[in-house]
C-alpha cells in the first residue's frame, strides 16, 4: 500500500493570505479548487474569526458563524461566493485596511440521507470529500439520547467541530477529539476544561458511517439546526493525536507523517488557549506568529509559544504552559503541506 493517496495536499487544504480590499472591488481568488469551509481571520488587528460554508450558504443572504463565541448563525455577505477554483469577496462587507488569513479546506460532493437511511435516527445532509475524509453535515435536533448521524465520510471521524445554529440558549461549541474520548467534549470558543456528560456524544464512539448525540441542546437542541465539521485521519495528509509537553525549551516532538500547512493545540485539562499555526505567516523556523481560535486577539509573534514546522511533524520549542506544560497531554489537529513520503517513495524536504 502507498504511504500516502495524496501526494498533492493542496488541492485539498490551504491558507491564503490577503490585505483587506474595502474600499474597493469584489474580488476574486484562485485557490485551486472550491473551498467549501473557510475559515476568515484578521490577522493585524482584533477582529472576529468569521466561518463560512458552500452546505449553510453564502452571498447576499449567506451565514455566519464565529470561532470564538458562542452566538448563534447570522447573515453575513462577506464572502459572495464559493467558485471552482477559490472564491469572491465582497469589498462592502470585507474588513478595512487589514492583513487577513483564510484557512480553506475542499469537501464538494453533495448528500441528503433521510432517517433511517445508514443506521440514522435523524435525518442529515451536507458535503463530503471521502479521499480528503472531511465532510460538513447539517441536522435538525430532537433533544432526544443516544441519536445516530450519517455524516458521508465512509471512515471514521476522529475530529469534529459541532455548533447550535439557532438557539441562543444553548451551550456553546462542542468539539471531539478521538484522543479525548466519548465521554467528554471541550468548547472552542472558551478555555474552559473537558466537559464529561453522556448527554453530549451519548458516550458513542462514531463508526464509518454515524456519530451519536444525546440530548443536549449544544448538540441536538429540539428543532434547531446545527452544523458540524467532521475529519477522519488520513496518511499523509492529516494527523489528529496527542503529545506530552515537556516543560522546557527543547520541547516535545509531534510526529504527523508530513510536513504541516496548518496545526491546532488545545490543553484540554488546563485553561489554555487554542493556539492556531500555519506554513504561510511569517516567522518560521521557529514559527511563532500564531492565533487563538477562542478569540479575537490580534496576531501574536511572542516567543513564547514557538515551534518548527518539520519534513515529518513539528517540535515545540517553548516552556510555555499552554503549549509545552511540563506532563501536560495536549491535543493537536493538523493538515499537510507536503506528505513526508509520496506515493512514489519520495521524501519530502523541510523547510
Amino acid at each position: 500500500m502507498a504511504y500516502t493517496t495524496i501526494d498533492d495536499p493542496t488541492i485539498f487544504f490551504t491558507t491564503l493570505l490577503r490585505d483587506s480590499i474595502y474600499g474597493g472591488s469584489d474580488t476574486s481568488y484562485d485557490i485551486g479548487f472550491q473551498p467549501d469551509w473557510i475559515w476568515d481571520k484578521v490577522r493585524s488587528t482584533s477582529g472576529v474569526h468569521s466561518l463560512f460554508d458552500s452546505v449553510r450558504g453564502v452571498g447576499s443572504s449567506g451565514k455566519i458563524i464565529y470561532s470564538h463565541q458562542g452566538n448563534v448563525e447570522t447573515t453575513n455577505a462577506l464572502i459572495k461566493s464559493i467558485d471552482s477554483s477559490g472564491f469572491t469577496v465582497t469589498a462592502s462587507a470585507d474588513h478595512a485596511s487589514q492583513t487577513i488569513v483564510d484557512w480553506c479546506w475542499k469537501a464538494g460532493t453533495t448528500f441528503s440521507n433521510s432517517a433511517g437511511a445508514n443506521g440514522a435516527d435523524l435525518a442529515s445532509s451536507g458535503s463530503y470529500n471521502r479521499d480528503a475524509g472531511f465532510s460538513i453535515v447539517t441536522f435538525t435536533g430532537n433533544a432526544t439520547d443516544d441519536q445516530q448521524i450519517y455524516h458521508g465520510l465512509n471512515s471514521v471521524p476522529v475530529w469534529m467541530v459541532l455548533k447550535n445554529r439557532t438557539n441562543s440558549n444553548a451551550e456553546n461549541w462542542c468539539v471531539y477529539h478521538e484522543k479525548l474520548g466519548n465521554t467528554k467534549k471541550l468548547t472552542l470558543d472558551t478555555t474552559a476544561t473537558a466537559t464529561t456528560n453522556v448527554e453530549f456524544w451519548s458516550d458513542e464512539t462514531p463508526t464509518s458511517t454515524v456519530f451519536t448525540v444525546g440530548r443536549q441542546d449544544a448538540t441536538n437542541g429540539s428543532g434547531n439546526t446545527h452544523v458540524v465539521y467532521c475529519f477522519s485521519e488520513v496518511k499523509g495528509y492529516s494527523k489528529f493525536s496527542k503529545y506530552t509537553g515537556n516543560g522546557n525549551a527543547d520541547g516535545a516532538f509531534a510526529y504527523t507523517g508530513f510536513r504541516p500547512a496548518w496545526v491546532m493545540v488545545r490543553d484540554p485539562n488546563n485553561a489554555e488557549n487554542w493556539l492556531m499555526y500555519d506554513s504561510k505567516r511569517p516567522g518560521y523556523n521557529l514559527t511563532n506568529n500564531h492565533l487563538f481560535a477562542n478569540t479575537t486577539d490580534t496576531e501574536t509573534a511572542s516567543t513564547a509559544n514557538t515551534m518548527d514546522l518539520l519534513s515529518n511533524g513539528f517540535k515545540v520549542r517553548s516552556s510555555n504552559n499552554g503549549l509545552n506544560r511540563s506532563g501536560g497531554t495536549f491535543l493537536y489537529m493538523a493538515f499537510a503541506e507536503s506528505p513526508f513520503v509520496n506515493s512514489n517513495g519520495i521524501p519530502t524536504n523541510a523547510r
